[in-house]
Protein backbone atom coordinates (compact mmCIF):
# COMPACT_ATOMS: atom_id res chain seq x y z
CA UNK A 1 0.00 0.00 0.00
CA UNK A 2 1.70 3.68 -0.79
CA UNK A 3 0.57 5.63 2.55
CA UNK A 4 0.48 9.52 2.33
CA UNK A 5 1.18 10.54 5.59
CA UNK A 6 -0.73 13.82 7.12
CA UNK A 7 1.22 16.07 8.76
CA UNK A 8 0.15 15.11 12.49
CA UNK A 9 0.48 11.44 11.36
CA UNK A 10 4.07 11.74 10.34
CA UNK A 11 4.88 13.74 13.55
CA UNK A 12 2.81 11.57 15.93
CA UNK A 13 5.11 8.63 14.58
CA UNK A 14 8.37 10.33 15.48
CA UNK A 15 7.61 11.74 18.30
CA UNK A 16 4.56 10.41 20.23
CA UNK A 17 4.00 7.06 18.55
CA UNK A 18 1.79 6.22 21.66
CA UNK A 19 -0.81 8.35 19.60
CA UNK A 20 -1.10 6.15 16.83
CA UNK A 21 -3.77 3.34 16.39
CA UNK A 22 -2.46 -0.11 16.41
CA UNK A 23 -3.77 -0.73 12.90
CA UNK A 24 -1.83 2.61 11.82
CA UNK A 25 1.06 1.55 13.84
CA UNK A 26 1.50 -1.75 11.91
CA UNK A 27 0.81 -0.10 8.80
CA UNK A 28 3.55 2.01 9.10
CA UNK A 29 5.74 -0.46 10.28
CA UNK A 30 4.78 -2.82 7.47
CA UNK A 31 8.36 -2.34 5.06
CA UNK A 32 5.98 -3.94 1.59
CA UNK A 33 4.33 -0.27 2.35
CA UNK A 34 5.55 2.92 1.04
CA UNK A 35 5.54 5.96 2.92
CA UNK A 36 5.08 9.05 1.29
CA UNK A 37 5.70 12.76 2.64
CA UNK A 38 4.24 16.11 0.97
CA UNK A 39 6.47 18.81 1.21
CA UNK A 40 3.09 20.46 2.60
CA UNK A 41 3.93 18.68 5.79
CA UNK A 42 7.12 19.62 6.37
CA UNK A 43 5.76 23.42 5.63
CA UNK A 44 2.76 22.71 7.80
CA UNK A 45 5.28 21.19 10.04
CA UNK A 46 7.32 24.84 10.38
CA UNK A 47 4.39 26.92 10.53
CA UNK A 48 3.81 25.15 13.64
CA UNK A 49 6.93 25.20 15.24
CA UNK A 50 7.01 29.31 14.24
CA UNK A 51 3.39 29.77 15.76
CA UNK A 52 4.72 27.36 19.18
CA UNK A 53 1.83 24.79 18.83
CA UNK A 54 4.85 21.96 18.21
CA UNK A 55 8.29 22.63 20.52
CA UNK A 56 11.67 20.99 19.62
CA UNK A 57 14.49 21.09 21.32
CA UNK A 58 16.54 21.91 17.80
CA UNK A 59 16.57 23.59 14.90
CA UNK A 60 13.45 22.99 13.03
CA UNK A 61 15.26 23.24 9.79
CA UNK A 62 18.24 20.81 10.41
CA UNK A 63 15.50 18.60 12.35
CA UNK A 64 13.65 17.98 9.12
CA UNK A 65 16.86 17.60 7.33
CA UNK A 66 17.91 14.70 9.71
CA UNK A 67 14.48 12.63 9.49
CA UNK A 68 14.64 13.28 6.02
CA UNK A 69 17.77 11.96 6.04
CA UNK A 70 17.41 8.82 8.01
CA UNK A 71 13.38 7.76 6.91
CA UNK A 72 12.88 5.87 4.00
CA UNK A 73 9.77 8.73 2.55
CA UNK A 74 8.86 9.09 -1.30
CA UNK A 75 8.53 12.94 -1.99
CA UNK A 76 4.68 13.39 -2.68
CA UNK A 77 5.31 16.54 -5.16
CA UNK A 78 3.18 19.74 -5.37
CA UNK A 79 2.53 19.83 -9.49
CA UNK A 80 0.17 21.32 -11.48
CA UNK A 81 -2.59 18.25 -10.87
CA UNK A 82 -2.56 18.51 -7.59
CA UNK A 83 -2.66 22.60 -7.74
CA UNK A 84 -6.15 22.05 -9.65
CA UNK A 85 -7.21 18.90 -8.11
CA UNK A 86 -7.08 20.83 -4.45
CA UNK A 87 -9.47 23.44 -5.59
CA UNK A 88 -12.06 20.53 -7.49
CA UNK A 89 -12.35 18.50 -3.81
CA UNK A 90 -15.33 18.87 -1.90
CA UNK A 91 -14.42 20.01 1.65
CA UNK A 92 -16.01 21.82 4.81
CA UNK A 93 -13.45 23.70 5.05
CA UNK A 94 -10.60 25.81 3.13
CA UNK A 95 -7.49 24.46 4.87
CA UNK A 96 -5.11 25.05 1.98
CA UNK A 97 -2.76 22.10 3.62
CA UNK A 98 -5.76 19.50 3.55
CA UNK A 99 -6.70 20.25 0.98
CA UNK A 100 -3.29 20.08 -1.08
CA UNK A 101 -2.44 16.57 0.51
CA UNK A 102 -5.85 15.19 -0.32
CA UNK A 103 -5.49 16.03 -3.98
CA UNK A 104 -1.91 14.74 -3.69
CA UNK A 105 -3.79 11.52 -2.05
CA UNK A 106 -5.99 11.60 -5.05
CA UNK A 107 -3.42 12.62 -7.88
CA UNK A 108 -0.68 9.93 -7.25
CA UNK A 109 -3.03 6.80 -5.96
CA UNK A 110 -2.08 6.99 -2.34
CA UNK A 111 -4.23 6.31 0.90
CA UNK A 112 -3.89 9.30 2.91
CA UNK A 113 -3.46 8.71 6.51
CA UNK A 114 -5.21 11.11 8.92
CA UNK A 115 -6.86 11.20 12.34
CA UNK A 116 -8.59 14.57 10.76
CA UNK A 117 -12.13 13.85 10.88
CA UNK A 118 -12.65 16.39 8.22
CA UNK A 119 -10.53 14.37 6.18
CA UNK A 120 -11.83 11.21 6.62
CA UNK A 121 -15.12 11.80 6.08
CA UNK A 122 -14.68 13.72 2.83
CA UNK A 123 -15.24 12.10 -0.64
CA UNK A 124 -11.51 13.10 -2.06
CA UNK A 125 -10.09 9.33 -2.14
CA UNK A 126 -9.02 6.78 0.34
CA UNK A 127 -8.10 7.32 3.99
CA UNK A 128 -6.96 5.12 6.53
CA UNK A 129 -7.99 6.46 9.85
CA UNK A 130 -6.63 6.88 12.70
CA UNK A 131 -9.40 6.06 14.91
Amino acid sequence: MKLLLDTHIWLWGLLEPARLTQRVAAELEDPSNELWLSSISIWEFLVLVEKGRVILNADPTAWVRGVISKHPFKEAPVNHEVAIQSRLLTLPHEDPADRFLLATAFVFDLTLVTADERLIHSSGGRILANM
